[in-house]
């Protein structure tokens, strides 16, 4: 198959980008979206010109570290999966795609298709450590979890990170990332002594850096893992729990 790729070029930062044009033939529909980016990256360099600079590693939709709008869409237009895992069998011989980095103040272009995700880093970094025992790994049934709890958990911790959620969202807010990120460590046993400092820090790192969340829920319909927009009501339930929380400690020591 044969596809037109208008593709966001940008050389730094601060530099001005452009799109730019490209044909790429001889496109196998079973190769995965940066497959055929790797064709055409071999063809620009077999050239003499600048290969397109994007993110990736595992390439199992594992890592999070792909992401870019394809046709207006975070990771492309099938649901629930990664750009690494969009196979190019979704698009039509013929068809002119464009391709973008992923759009918000937060997340500056550092070249063409690649963006500086630090901010999400930072979000994590505020929510601290567990207070566990290090050593030899503890009985497996040694703390009881409810199953519906452990569930609950493991469907947040599903969350790669990979910024969608933001790049989808008209807000360009990063609710959704931080809301499992926290729901990962609150909703279980070994979470709770630093629940409500790790809540509190990690929502006020997250308004430093993104915008407000209005309840639009193109993060949940971008998300690769299909995490509920539920865990932002259970952050936002927290979060105001924890605020009341201080305040009254405050005014005790008062």
């Amino acid at each position: 198959m044969r596809v037109t790729l208008q593709v966001w070029r940008q050389a730094n930062t601060d530099a001005r980008g452009e799109f730019k044009t490209y044909q790429v033939d001889d496109i196998k529909e079973d190769m995965s979206f940066l497959e055929m980016l790797d064709v055409l990256n071999e063809r620009l360099t077999i050239q003499g010109e600048e290969p397109i600079t994007f993110d990736s590693d595992c390439r199992e939709g594992i890592c999070g570290t792909c992401g870019v709008m394809v046709n207006g869409q975070a990771h492309g237009p099938e649901a629930a999966t990664a750009t690494c895992q969009l196979h190019m069998r979704s698009f039509q011989d013929g068809d002119t795609i464009t391709v973008e980095p992923w759009r918000a103040g937060a997340f500056p272009v550092l070249k063409d298709l690649m963006v500086d995700r630090a901010a999400f880093d930072e979000i994590i970094a505020s929510g601290g450590f567990i207070s566990v025992p290090t050593g030899s790994a503890p009985d497996a049934n040694l703390i009881p979890v409810p199953k519906s709890v452990a569930e609950a958990a493991m469907d947040a911790a599903a969350c790669i990170g990979c910024a969608a959620c933001v790049a989808a969202c008209p807000n360009s807010a990063a609710n959704l990332f931080t809301a499992a990120k926290v729901a990962q460590l609150n909703m279980l046993p070994q979470g709770q002594p630093e629940r409500w400092d790790r809540v509190l820090n990690m929502v006020e790192t997250m308004e430093s850096y993104f915008g407000s969340c209005t309840n639009h829920g193109e993060c949940e319909k971008a998300c690769p893992k299909s995490i509920s927009i539920d865990f932002i009501a259970i952050m936002n339930r927290d979060y105001v729990k924890a605020k009341f929380k201080n305040r009254r400690l405050v005014s005790q020591q008062g």
